[in-house]
């Protein structure tokens, strides 16, 4: 069994009031455990770039260096020489903005260089409430142009809550996206509705041949994975063929999961959380035919937005998933290794509830908070 040193932290730091720290190295070379604290402190200094955002939820990096962030009331606000811009995209659909609906992610297509398309998803208002939605644009000056409706989940609902719409390319030609069940459990493990799925399309929309339900009659051609109560953070590593997945639970039972063809995630028959009123949901936590995730957070984080560490800017984070915290307000900085969860550091700890986590293309990491609404760089030591 691993000894574990465990001291009271000073009553001066704001936060944590307890530390633990496991001293087992880690095969990558990593020295962390969950909970562990402090252990990155001299590999960046925290600078703020811009405040006065409006719940910021999505960025993106233009290669001629301007930053585009999503707002989720409908705005796509310009960061140029890390300085928040007056003027804002124009071209933006209108959105669904109820709740946790709104303008969500923004990504550019793998050869955007090439092509110029921008993808973004959002609530679509629309016939019995709203929905989410994938469309793909191009940028003339600081307008959208050529709005292209790749995917809409089916049916729309009059609810204000998970949404889902993480946007994924694992170059290959395939998108990803997420979506939540939208506050009906029993949505996640109905096929015949795209709530609560993993969605697989080619990148204009299409359907392709090889998803795992596209002869059946009773689901959606577009499901690649299904059993997930709220998707708001994934990415694809290309170096392993791996697309990572986070997703709230209720009051406990966030998950990291690896997303598979066809697999079964669960929800709500298996979870290791709790109903917002204190009901068990499931006594299961565990259940033959469902893949078991990664990870879970109890209690619950509220996992929101994650980066793969692609580059060496911070020594030993390479290959480190970075997760956003909304609940905690922090970003937990997830060791893994060959798949398998190894170990967590807590960064940040009470900066914001933390929307969005991105590196940038030349590998520096840039953290959306909302409450307070702003952007944050790790400038590297």
């Amino acid at each position: 069994m691993q000894k574990l040193t465990c001291w009271l932290v000073a009553a001066t730091i704001s936060f944590a009031a307890i530390s633990c720290i496991d001293k087992q190295k880690v095969s990558n070379g990593n020295v962390a455990a969950a909970g562990q604290q402090e252990v990155s402190k001299d590999l960046f200094q925290v600078q703020t770039l811009v405040k006065g955002l409006q719940n910021p939820w999505g960025m993106v990096f233009l290669p001629d260096g301007r930053m585009l962030v999503t707002e989720r009331a409908g705005s796509i606000r310009i960061i140029q020489n890390d300085q928040l811009q007056a003027e804002k995209i124009q071209g933006v659909p209108e959105v669904y903005a109820r709740g946790q609906g709104g303008l969500m992610d923004i990504v550019l297509h793998p050869d955007y260089r090439t092509n110029g398309w921008i993808y973004i998803s959002y609530a679509k208002p629309g016939n019995g409430g709203g929905t989410t939605t994938v469309a793909r644009a191009k940028l003339q000056g600081n307008q959208l142009v050529g709005l292209q409706e790749l995917f809409s989940v089916h049916p729309y609902i009059n609810s204000g809550v998970h949404f889902g719409s993480r946007i994924v390319f694992d170059g290959k030609g395939y998108m990803y996206i997420s979506t939540g069940e939208r506050g009906n459990k029993q949505n996640a493990q109905d096929l015949t509705t795209h709530n609560g799925k993993v969605i697989r399309l080619f990148d204009d929309g299409r359907v392709p041949p090889d998803n795992p339900f596209v002869n059946r009659s009773d689901a959606k051609p577009e499901i690649w994975s299904y059993g997930h109560r709220n998707i708001q953070g994934m990415v694809y590593d290309e170096s392993k063929n791996i697309l990572w997945a986070h997703e709230h639970g209720p009051r406990g039972g966030d998950e990291l999961n690896i997303v598979q063809k066809a697999k079964n995630y669960g929800w709500p028959l298996v979870t290791h959380g709790k109903d917002y009123d204190g009901t068990v949901i499931s006594d299961k936590n565990t259940m033959e035919g469902i893949e078991p995730s990664i990870h879970q957070w109890t209690p619950s984080i509220a996992p929101c937005g994650m980066a793969l560490v692609r580059g060496n800017k911070y020594k030993g984070w390479k290959g480190n998933l970075l997760v956003g915290a909304l609940a905690h307000k922090h970003v937990a900085r997830v060791v893994v290794n060959n798949g398998k969860y190894v170990s967590e550091e807590k960064l940040l700890d009470g900066l914001g509830r933390v929307r969005a986590v991105s590196e940038s293309p030349d590998g520096i990491i840039y953290v959306l908070t909302e409450g307070p609404d702003q952007l944050i760089r790790l400038n590297p030591k």
